[in-house]
């Protein structure tokens, strides 16, 4: 392969929105086997900004609250809109 004349495109906006996707699944998981009803909690915690809607098992109020609202957001609607 050439690499001289291949440009290799690398996106910070992917790789952002693959760690919060992750970050929300995990949270989602943790919500879920401690029998909460995670899309309640989860959306209680984008409305309040109360880490108390989301769980300390396995982490996930710390993990939660290192995505910006505002960011996590924009994703879901983009999601839901490009789905």
């Amino acid at each position: 392969m050439d690499f001289e004349n291949n440009t290799i495109t690398f996106s910070v906006a992917q790789e952002r929105a693959d760690l919060i996707r992750q970050t929300l699944t995990e949270v989602y998981d943790s919500l879920k086997q401690k029998g909460y009803n995670p899309i309640n909690q989860i959306v209680g915690y984008i409305l309040s900004e109360d880490p108390t809607y989301i769980t300390n098992h396995n982490n996930a109020r710390t993990l939660i609250r290192k995505i910006d609202r505002d960011e996590l957001l924009q994703l879901l609607v983009k999601s839901y809109l490009d789905s």
